[in-house]
């Protein structure tokens, strides 16, 4: 019993005593941080100081300020780019003594390349020089460099080549056209600039949170993620820290524009800047698909159906476009259109986007594997990277527009394969279901699907629509698309910008 009380006091005395040494420690701890943080404090104005006198002494031999875009990839062929390219000529419409900036990521091409392929691509063409930094880092924000933990990797990532462009270019004011925004703080702390962003999809959302959680496999949840509920958790909590270091890098922003009202919402929670931040659709070029009148309308008359119908797909070939799916119904749609007149073999599915790296060829290669393992390839047919003219002969002529994206932010392919001319069949998520295929006036405008089955049974109802029926459905389409049209875009974008480019003239 004696041996037992003195363990147990002994016990105590060695808890009092490291108690003690914790709580001796507790000041120098707090000494030590403030030194560390005056330290750091001190390295960031001298960053800021150096990098401000780089910018006094470019404005003292060009007094004209500058504003630099960040668009690691803005050679690519995507949605993100005509924004872009659209950006650039209203501000250099409505600011011409000012200069402008792309910072880019892409090798082996010119900056007089990069804007013809611009104009080749996208019908668009400035109307003064733009001076291009090509930086030599873009591997940082590649999503093959993180196999694992890539939202993180990617963004850190993106804060080095944020400081390599800021180093190689120091602006007056920047915008992040690509949805970086671990650049934000980089340029507005140490570079001393006003900034802005264009936020085409928040790089975390609640409903990759809800995926997780739910234990669904997708793109971005691996299959043996999505088995294990404490890798799923594991996950959940990661994605929660994410989330608030994400809204903190936002919230740095001065001016916030949303390409919808499914990234607004989404934003608006994340980075907290209500007054701040508004919704401004991307340009969709619709006024050259406007010009052509409807198939039906040349004739003069209803036409009888075609002996051969298109069902085309515009968009990058990106793992999040969900190209499997549209091979996938479309195989369910051959299946059950038979042989015969009117068959399947009046049907052709027509892909058409662009590939922006290696990742990108070699997912074209697995999906034309997989047309050949459904044994469709005779009736599938991939268009990359072509120039404007095809694609808008490609849509004009097809039938079906078809679009497969889960949450896809926006959807300018959706919005173009309507004004087009096209029966729209777009996933029944994100923009398209709150922006674009909705009502116009009462009437319909397209139809929306979410899975194999879904998609095959809409195809198969267009398909069956008498063509007087079709043409009333893209009429109203036709009709509801002004509202994302170039002038619409740039109205919307110089308004947003004005408090920013106010201060630099």
């Amino acid at each position: 019993m004696a041996g037992h009380d003195h363990h147990r006091d002994h016990l105590s005395l060695c808890l009092c005593d490291l108690i003690s040494l914790l709580w001796s420690m507790v000041l120098p701890c707090v000494y030590l941080s403030l030194v560390l943080a005056l330290l750091l404090f001190l390295l960031v104005m001298g960053v800021r100081i150096w990098l401000q006198r780089s910018r006094k002494a470019r404005l003292a031999q060009n007094s004209s300020p500058t504003v630099a875009f960040f668009h690691p990839y803005c050679n690519a062929g995507g949605g993100g780019e005509r924004v872009l390219w659209c950006a650039l000529r209203a501000l250099q419409n409505r600011y011409p003594s000012v200069s402008f900036v792309v910072y880019t990521g892409d090798h082996g091409v010119t900056g007089v390349q990069i804007l013809e392929g611009a104009q080749q691509r996208f019908n668009i063409r400035l109307p003064h020089p733009v001076t291009f930094i090509f930086l030599k880092n873009r591997l940082l924000v590649e999503a093959s460099s993180y196999p694992h933990f890539t939202l993180l990797g990617q963004s850190m990532g993106s804060m080095f080549l944020g400081w390599e462009a800021l180093t190689a270019f120091v602006p007056d004011l920047y915008m992040d056209s690509m949805g970086y925004a671990f650049t934000l703080p980089i340029f507005r702390y140490l570079g001393g600039c006003r900034v802005g962003s264009y936020v085409h999809y928040p790089t975390v959302s609640t409903d990759m949170l809800s995926v997780v959680r739910e234990r669904n496999p997708r793109f971005n949840n691996a299959d043996y993620i999505s088995a294990n509920p404490l890798l799923s958790m594991a996950k959940v909590m990661y994605y929660c820290a994410f989330a608030l270091i994400y809204g903190l890098a936002g919230s740095c922003s001065d001016v916030v524009m949303v390409n919808s009202t499914w990234t607004l919402g989404h934003i608006l929670a994340l980075w907290r800047a209500p007054s701040r931040t508004g919704v401004v659709y991307p340009p969709c070029d619709v006024r050259s698909f406007l010009n052509i009148p409807l198939e039906d309308e040349v004739e003069g008359e209803v036409l009888d159906d075609r002996k051969c119908h298109s069902i085309v797909s515009v968009g990058q070939f990106r793992p999040e476009k969900d190209h499997r799916l549209q091979i996938r119904a479309f195989r369910k749609l051959l299946d059950r259109k038979g042989v015969g007149p009117g068959g399947r073999d009046s049907l052709r599915l027509v892909l058409i986007g662009g590939c922006r790296n290696q990742e990108d060829d070699d997912r074209v290669l697995m999906l034309r594997g997989l047309c050949q393992e459904l044994g469709v390839t005779e009736r599938v047919e991939f268009k990359l990277n072509v120039p404007f003219d095809e694609l808008k002969r490609e849509l004009v002529d097809a039938t079906i527009g078809l679009h497969t994206m889960w949450n896809e932010h926006f959807g300018i392919g959706v919005v173009e394969c309507m004004a087009a001319g096209t029966v729209i069949l777009a996933h029944k998520s994100g923009g398209p279901k709150l922006d674009i295929v909705v009502p116009y006036e009462g009437g319909q405008t397209g139809f929306l699907a979410d899975s194999e089955d879904s998609y095959a049974t809409a195809m198969e109802t267009i398909l069956a629509l008498s063509p007087s029926a079709r043409l009333e459905i893209r009429r109203n389409a036709r009709r509801s698309v002004d509202r994302f049209s170039d002038q619409e875009f740039d109205a919307s974008f110089l308004s947003s910008m004005e408090s920013l480019m106010g201060k630099l003239e």
